[in-house]
């Protein structure tokens, strides 16, 4: 069973960059796709970006494409979200995830409690 634990969100102005972090706790998500997602107050939960367990296959959201990079250390067990370019309209809480079929775009079967982006103007 996967245990994701988010971290590195907080408040920064337009323009600036974060970094968000994904640890799996229990270490049992290297051969899996893992993946971001946000959800901003009454919207939809949305991908934001997506990489296989080996790293060859990456997806991005639209909205983020050229703005956000993900990567993933597996020997750390863990996935990173680095968002440049911060836009207020990234303001969302986000969620990691992984997926065990390793499908990058598909669905995702375990997930993170989250951690709040906010960007100001």
């Amino acid at each position: 069973q996967v245990q994701l634990v988010e971290s590195g969100g907080g408040l920064v102005q337009t323009g600036g960059s974060l970094r968000l972090s994904c640890t799996d706790t229990r270490g049992t998500s290297r051969w899996y796709a893992m993946g971001w997602f946000r959800q901003a107050p009454g919207k939809e939960r949305e991908f934001v970006a997506g990489i296989s367990w080996t790293g060859g296959t990456i997806r991005y959201g639209d909205s983020v494409k050229g703005r956000f990079t993900i990567s993933r250390d597996n020997a750390n067990n863990a996935v990173y979200l680095q968002m440049n370019s911060l836009k207020s309209e990234d303001t969302a809480v986000y969620y990691c995830a992984a997926d065990s079929a390793n499908r990058v775009s598909g669905q995702y079967d375990s997930w993170g409690q989250g951690t709040q982006v906010t960007v100001s103007s």
